[in-house]
Parts: C-alpha cells; sequence; structure tokens
C-alpha cells in the first residue's frame, strides 16, 4: 500500500489532519502520476511534540548506538536504492541512468561519510579542569529541495543522527516520492519513534509553520535565496539557529594558460548536467578575450553533444527541467538576453527538435556577455551558459566576485600555483581548481547571500551541535 498520501509521524504512517491532496507531475510527460497529501500546522505540531519527546531519550544516547542506528540506516538504504533512482527520474526528470549514478549515489555517500566521521569526530574532551561538550541542538525543522533531494535530505539527516538531534522533514511538495521512500528507508532501520518524522507541504503553510515553531531550535534550509530570507525572519521571533544553503551564480575562471581543448567541453556540460538545476553550477565562463572566439567553438560543439529527451531512453542524456513553473523562468531569461544584446551561439527558447510535450529546455550557450546584463547576474537554474571576456587576471577575479552569491567557484590553468592563487581570491564556499575528482568530505555552502554554515563530512556535524562547557568538572 501506497503511504504517498500520508505523513510519517512518531514512528508511524499516519493520516493528515485535513485530507488535501496534491498533484505530482512527471515533468517528461506533464502527467500527474500521483498524488501527496499536503499539511498544515496542526500536522506540523504533531511532528513536532513527537519530536520533542524523543529528544529527551535519544540525546542522551552514547555515540555507538547512534553510530549503529546510522549503520542500519545505511544498510536499508542500499535495498531502495533502485528504487530510490526510480523516484527521482520520474518526480523530477532525472534520466535514470544519472539518477542512479550520481542522484541516489550521493545520498547513499553522505550517510557513509557520516559513517566515517564518527569513528573520529571528538564530542567531547578536557581542557584544564574543563570538560568541553558538544551536544545535540535539540530539534530541527528541515526544509529540502526537489533538484537533488537525496543529497539534500541524507546531509541533514545523516549528521542530525549523529548528533542526537530529532527531526522534522518536508521535502519538496514537487518531487516527494524519493522522501516517502527515504522515510520508508528510516521505518525499516528501526528509528526510534519520534527521531525522524516527515510531513509534506507547501512552503507558505508547513515550511512557515516551522520555521516559526517555539519548540524547533534548528531550521536548516537548502531552496532560493528569497524563501531563505523568509525562514530566516519566521525563525527570528525564537531565536533559533537558522542554517541556510541558497542561490549561486558560480564563476569558472579559464586563465590564459588553461586547456581549453578539455576545460570549455567540461564546463559546458557541467552545467547541463541535471538540466542546470544545481545550485553550483559554473554557469559563467570567463575566458580571456583573446580566446573568446576558441571558446565559443569548443562550448557550441559541447552543447550540441547534448540529447535533450526521455529520461527512460538511453539515447538522450539531458532530461526535462522540473515544473512549467521552471520552464518558462528559464525560456524568459533567455529571451532576456538576446534582448540585452548577448550573442546566442547555440540553443535559444522553444522546445529542442523533435520535442514537443515535457519541459525540456534547448542547451543553451551565449557569448559575448558583460557582467551588467541580467543573464550574468541572476540564477537561471536551467542548461544556460554565459561566455564572458576578460582583459587581465585581475579583471577576471572582479567580476567573479560581483555577483551577490558565493557558494562555488571554478579556476582553469595549466600552472597549478597560479590557480591555487586565483582560488584564494574567490569569495566563494567552495573553489575548484582544474576539474578535481569528486570530495565527499569538503565542505559544503556559501558567502554572502549563497548563505551561512556548512554541511557534508564532519563541517556539517558541527552545525548540528551545541558547546557547553562544564568548569570544574576535573577539580
Amino acid at each position: 500500500m501506497s503511504n504517498n498520501t500520508k505523513f510519517y509521524i512518531d514512528g508511524a504512517w499516519v493520516e493528515p489532519a485535513e485530507q488535501r491532496l496534491l498533484d505530482v507531475e512527471d515533468p517528461s510527460t506533464e502527467s500527474v502520476f500521483t498524488q501527496i497529501a499536503v499539511g498544515s500546522a496542526a500536522d506540523v505540531d504533531r511532528a513536532v511534540a513527537a519530536a520533542k519527546r524523543a529528544f529527551r531519550s535519544f540525546s542522551r544516547t552514547s555515540v555507538a548506538e547512534r553510530r549503529a542506528l546510522l549503520a542500519r540506516i545505511v544498510e536499508e538504504y542500499a535495498k531502495r536504492y533502485d528504487d530510490i533512482a526510480a523516484a527521482v527520474s520520474q518526480e523530477m526528470g532525472a534520466p535514470l541512468a544519472f539518477a542512479r549514478a550520481a542522484q541516489a549515489w550521493i545520498g547513499a555517500a553522505h550517510l557513509e561519510e557520516m559513517l566515517r566521521v564518527m569513528d573520529s569526530y571528538q564530542f567531547e574532551w578536557m581542557r584544564g579542569t574543563t570538560r568541553i561538550v558538544k551536544e545535540p541542538v535539540g530539534v530541527v525543522g528541515m526544509i529540502t529541495p526537489w533538484n537533488w533531494p537525496l543529497n539534500q535530505i541524507t546531509c541533514k539527516v545523516g549528521p542530525a543522527i549523529a548528533a542526537g538531534c530529532t527531526m522534522v522533514l518536508k521535502p519538496s511538495e514537487i518531487a516527494p516520492i524519493s522522501g516517502v521512500i527515504f522515510a520508508e528507508v528510516m521505518d525499516a532501520a528501526g528509528v526510534p519513534p519520534g527521531v525522524f518524522n516527515m510531513v509534506h507541504g507547501e512552503g507558505p503553510v508547513v515550511g512557515s509553520a516551522m520555521s516559526s515553531h517555539p519548540d524547533i531550535d534548528m531550521m536548516s534550509f537548502t531552496g532560493s535565496t528569497r524563501a531563505g530570507i523568509l525562514v530566516a525572519k519566521a525563525g527570528a521571533e525564537t531565536v533559533k539557529r537558522i542554517h541556510q544553503e541558497l542561490g549561486g551564480k558560480s564563476a569558472n575562471i579559464l586563465l590564459k594558460d588553461a586547456d581549453f581543448a578539455t576545460a570549455v567541453p567540461t564546463g559546458v556540460l557541467n552545467v547541463f548536467s541535471n538540466s542546470g538545476q544545481s545550485c553550483n553550477a559554473p554557469t559563467r565562463m570567463l575566458v580571456p578575450v583573446e580566446r573568446h572566439e576558441e571558446a565559443i567553438e569548443l562550448a557550441r560543439n559541447a552543447a550540441r553533444s547534448v540529447v535533450a529527451g526521455d529520461p527512460r531512453s538511453e539515447n538522450s542524456n539531458m532530461g526535462p527541467v522540473v515544473s512549467k513553473l521552471q520552464f518558462d523562468r528559464i525560456q524568459a531569461l533567455i529571451r532576456v538576453g538576446i534582448e540585452e544584446g548577448a550573442q546566442l551561439v547555440t540553443g535559444g527558447p522553444g522546445l529542442p527538435e523533435g520535442l514537443v510535450r515535457g519541459y525540456y529546455v534547448r542547451p543553451t550557450v551565449f557569448a559575448g556577455v558583460t557582467p551588467n546584463m541580467r543573464i550574468a547576474q541572476e540564477e537561471i537554474f536551467g542548461p544556460v551558459i554565459s561566455i564572458m571576456p576578460y582583459e587581465s587576471e585581475a579583471q577576471a577575479i572582479e567580476i567573479a566576485n560581483d555577483t551577490l552569491y558565493g557558494l562555488a567557484a571554478y579556476v582553469q590553468s595549466s600552472n597549478p600555483e597560479r590557480a591555487r592563487d586565483v582560488g584564494r581570491q574567490m569569495r566563494a564556499g567552495t573553489v575548484y581548481l582544474n576539474s578535481p575528482g569528486f570530495d565527499i568530505g569538503a565542505p559544503f555552502g556559501g558567502y554572502k547571500r549563497s548563505g551561512n554554515g556548512r554541511e557534508w563530512s564532519e563541517f556539517g556535524l558541527d552545525d548540528f551541535v551545541e558547546i557547553k562547557g562544564i568548569v570544574g568538572y576535573g577539580a
């Protein structure tokens, strides 16, 4: 029996306080494939009360007990791996192969990384006669997005379990079914009643009720900067901790000595991965003015190698964007780029050739983009990249940092020392030098309006603990 129209509260699948259903759409077909119940403030109250009760005992469990619980969660996740990948593919349009290799994989990777962290993380130590103790922050409200649903769920739930926190999760109502499966994983793993709770709903209702709830001690939010500001304002009344991972407009600086034949296609395909729906995508490619034309040709060829189509087909490597709202916003910004005078290299408005249904966006490359253009400043969140010429290295650094955001930055150079020097000047939470391998242990989070706090590995765990000093403990 499906749990899609139920909530997971206090260790059981329960009916919502009010029976109100929301359609869930497959963006590749524009058709409804299931429904979920959407919650109310009453459902939030019930879930928070369960989490508050459970915190009394769960917060006092040993590190070994919590690690054993997390290990069981990892085991149950592995059993549902294929179900998770299929759900992500259908609900947000990721190609099935990508959903398996990246979307479902990263959820497992975060949980496994937290097991490793728990083996060495220092929860208590002596400093003179004072005992320093890292304790769970309390009841945590979690609001997660649709673009990387398992990534964001597990990089919050993992450290919360490790720290001894209890929690209430609101997955995205746009891509909620992977969240249902994750709740089933938690249930199968034997998570104690009330430790993990899940309520579906819309941001202005459930998200707002969570953010302002007096019995939630911390809000961990991933989503748009606009929504993150609302969460912070609502949480300010109760002076709760607010952890935010928000938008981005990341620069990819190709220095004069970069290997353009590799760096340009890599950068383009990085943007188009996940249909451009990644907050840290390197959507601004900065190139020396004298190599602008070379970059254009390489980018055009890379973009034309991308095949948008049915996520279930082996012949396509890019799916649709998640919704009509997202599609319309991307189309509008592509038209803005043309109106502002940017050179349209390939792609543009409308559906890709041969497609008549689904929220597919043509892989789009603009060139000759200047810093004052809207497409250079606004987060498009689609498969659109802007090539921006620069005169000097100093100007490239200035352009890269000239944004409201600071989530990520990318630097390419054949000279590692030059890449390191430029990387240190980036005002961003994560800097990637010369397309490095993926590092699940690196901190993730942003400067400026990209948020505050850090996620992933021990950096994420740090944000789920309070620090207590017990003075005279060793006297």
